[in-house]
C-alpha cells in the first residue's frame, strides 16, 4: 500500500505535539483498513521523531470515528470473512518491546510516549477499541460512546474484552459490553471511561495544554519508561514491578534528564529537558 500521500489521515507537528487525525468527516470517519495503515505509518512517525514528545488523535468534522464503515462491512459479509485491508507492507508502531504488545491496537502500549485521545464526537465499535487504546481521553460533552458489536452479532473486538474491565472494572465492564448501549460523555467521565468530559469547545485548547505540559514539564525518558511500567505491570505482579522499578530508579539516576529535574528544582525554575533521538 503506497503512503506517500495521505488520503484519510491528517498529520502535524507543533510545539513537540503531533496531532493524527482521522479524516473523512462525511463518513464520520468510519474505519477502513487504508485508514489503520495510515494510522499506524503516523504513529511509528510520531514515535521515532525526536521533536515529538506527546501524541494527540482526533477526528474531523462532527465525529471521533463512528466503526467500521459500513460498505466494509458489507464486503465481509459477502466473503462470509474478516479481511483487515491492510495490505503486506504496513508499519509496526510498538511492535517489539513485550510479546504482549505485538497485536493489533495493543501496539499503542509499546509506544514510548503518552498518546491522548480527544474524542470529539461519536465512537463506536473498533472508535471506541483506538480511544481506549490511548492514554487518556478526553471527550465532549454530548459524545456519544458504544461498544456495537453486539447489535452487529460479533464478539467484543481487539481485545477490549481484556482492556475494558481493566479500566472501568468488571461490572461496568459487563454492562457495556454485553448491552452495547451507547452512553454520553458525561456518563462516560462518571464510568470513569474517559479521564475528563467538556464543552466541545474547550476539549481540543485542553487537550492540547495538558499535552503541552507533558512535553515540557516531564522528561520524555520518564514518560517512555513510566508507559512502559504501567503496561508492563498490568501483565506482571506487585514483587516483580517493585524490582524493576529499583533497577531502572538506579540507572536514571545517572542520566542528564534526573540531573537536570535536580538541577532545575535546587534553582526553582522549570525543567529544560533535551530532546533526544528516539
Amino acid at each position: 500500500m503506497d503512503l506517500t500521500e495521505l488520503k484519510v489521515t491528517r498529520y502535524g507537528v507543533r510545539d513537540r505535539v503531533a496531532t493524527v487525525t482521522l479524516h473523512r468527516p462525511d463518513r464520520l470517519n468510519a474505519w477502513t483498513g487504508r485508514m489503520h495503515a495510515e494510522y499506524r505509518a503516523l504513529l511509528d512517525r510520531a514515535a521515532t521523531d525526536p521533536a515529538v514528545r506527546v501524541i494527540v488523535v482526533t477526528g474531523a468534522g462532527r465525529a471521533f470515528c463512528a466503526g467500521a464503515d459500513s460498505r466494509a462491512l458489507e464486503g465481509h459479509v459477502e466473503r462470509g470473512t474478516y479481511d483487515a485491508g491492510l495490505g503486506d507492507d504496513v508499519a509496526m508502531p510498538g511492535y517489539g518491546v513485550r510479546p504482549e504488545f505485538d497485536a493489533d491496537f495493543a501496539y499503542h502500549f509499546g509506544i514510548p510516549k503518552p498518546i491522548i485521545a480527544a474524542v470529539n464526537g461519536p465512537a463506536a465499535g473498533v472508535g471506541l477499541v483506538l480511544a481506549c487504546y490511548c492514554d487518556l481521553r478526553f471527550a465532549a460533552r454530548g459524545a456519544k460512546l458504544t461498544t456495537s458489536h453486539g447489535r452487529l452479532g460479533l464478539p467484543a473486538e481487539y481485545g477490549l474484552s481484556w482492556l475494558l474491565p481493566r479500566l472501568i472494572g468488571v461490572a461496568r465492564a459487563a454492562d457495556l459490553l454485553l448491552s452495547s448501549r451507547v452512553v454520553l460523555a458525561e456518563e462516560a467521565e462518571q464510568l470513569g471511561l474517559v479521564n475528563l468530559a467538556l464543552p466541545p469547545e474547550d476539549l481540543l485548547p485542553h487537550t492540547y495544554d495538558y499535552a503541552g505540559r507533558l512535553a515540557t514539564e516531564i522528561a520524555p525518558s520518564s514518560l517512555a519508561v513510566t508507559k512502559l511500567q504501567l503496561y508492563r505491570d498490568l501483565h506482571g505482579d506487585v514483587a516483580t514491578s517493585v524490582a524493576d522499578a529499583s533497577s531502572r530508579m538506579a540507572e536514571m539516576m545517572r542520566g542528564a534528564d534526573f540531573a537536570e529535574g535536580v538541577a532545575a528544582l535546587t534553582e526553582k525554575r522549570p525543567p529544560a529537558f533535551p530532546d533526544r533521538p528516539h
